[in-house]
Formats: structure tokens, sequence, C-alpha cells
């Protein structure tokens, strides 16, 4: 699999920087933004799984950021901040919060609730026809697919060549398989056109494009 990305929104460098540290001896990749502007523009940027959000910080508290955040994905969010009140937790919940973790948190805790949040969250995905990678959306049952909040236009063979590499994540696949499995038997083309076809996915998809790999020797597999 693939590293996770975590995107670490507070605007206490010192705070950002043991989080991150946390977050990396677990085997996670994270990113850092220090208000919800800069937030939101990662997000419009880069592929992220789960997002840790401050509540007190400058310009917009962690509410708002929330709320702006919920407009354009369903990114898990998890609230991370010093206000424990129930009323607090109630509204991180309210605006779209998936988990609210109140400071100070063992390294131990933080880890164990964010692996839970992604587990309930992709299985939820999976069970509804959705498959999501961080800032990536595939609906199998509405054919559609998603990045950053942005509708990604794909050709029908484009979808079934990405719908079938994402349910079998992790996965390597040469070209003459996925050409029997999303072409089928009877097609007549050579294996460039899974080439093609991936140049294209990943062109189309920007940064979510990194989720398609190539595994030298053998073809290509999907990691998320």
């Amino acid at each position: 699999m693939s590293e996770r990305t975590v995107l670490i929104v507070d605007d206490e460098e010192e705070m950002r920087l043991l989080v991150s540290m946390y977050l990396e001896n677990a085997g996670f990749r994270s990113l850092e933004a220090e208000d919800g502007e800069e937030a939101l523009a990662l997000l419009s940027q880069h592929s992220v799984d789960a997002v840790l959000l401050d509540v007190m910080m400058p310009k917009q508290d962690g509410f708002a950021v929330c709320a702006r955040i919920r407009e354009q994905s369903d990114v898990p969010i998890l609230f991370l901040t010093a206000l424990g009140e129930e009323w607090d937790k109630v509204k991180g919940f309210k605006l779209g919060g998936d988990d609210y973790i109140v400071k100070p948190f063992s390294p131990g805790e933080l880890i164990a609730r964010l692996e839970a949040v992604l587990r309930r969250v992709r299985r939820g995905r999976e069970n509804d026809g959705r498959l999501q990678f961080g800032a990536l959306v595939i609906d199998e049952k509405g054919r559609t697919v998603i990045v950053g909040g942005e509708p990604v236009k794909l050709t029908l063979k484009e979808f079934e060549l990405l719908l079938f590499l994402a349910k079998h994540r992790g996965q390597a696949f040469s070209r003459d398989d996925l050409l029997v499995h999303v072409w089928g038997y009877d097609y007549t083309g050579n294996a460039r056109t899974v080439d093609t076809h991936v140049k294209t996915l990943r062109m189309k998809m920007k940064d979510a494009g990194r989720h398609i790999q190539t595994v030298w020797g053998i073809g290509y597999k999907f990691e998320g």
C-alpha cells in the first residue's frame, strides 16, 4: 500500500511538527497548513486521505473550515483541539467531522483513532458502490469519477480500466491481463492500448494519477 497522506491544519508550528512526526513514524505522509485558506488550497492540489483540524485558529476557526471543506469533499476530518466541552464536540460532528480528539493526546491514541476512521469510511464507501482514495472518488453505480470535488470526464474504457485497477488495489497486472479483463478476450488491439489509456488517465486525474503505478517488467497496479 502506498503512503496515505494526512493534512494537518493548525496555526501552531510546534504542534504541526509534533503531529507530523507521529504520523510519519506510523507510515503516513503529512502535509501542513497554518490556516483554513492554506488548507483549502492544499486540498485542491493534492490527494489527501484525511484531515486533522484544529479549532482555535486565526481568520477562520476550525468549525468554519470544516464546513467549507464539506462543500467540496467528503474526506475524513478529525478535529484535534484543546476544546473539550460536550457542545464543542457536538458542533464538530454536526458540521461533518468524523472524530474529535481532545489535546493533550498520546501518539498511540491519535494513530489508532485515525486508522479506525479510515477503515470505517472505506468500508462504508465500498458498501455503497463508491471507492475513495483521498481526493479521488470512483462511483461505480453512477459511473462517475471525482478528483478534489471536480468531475473528471472519462471515456467508457478509461473508467473501466480505472475501476478494475482500484477494485484490485495492490495487485499488479500485465498489459495482456488488463486487455482481457477490461477490453475482453476478443479484442484485436495490442498492449500499447493499455499504455495509452493509462497515460491519458494520469493526465486527466492530475495529482490523483499517482495512484496508478507502473510495475517495471510487469505492467500496472493501483495503490491507495
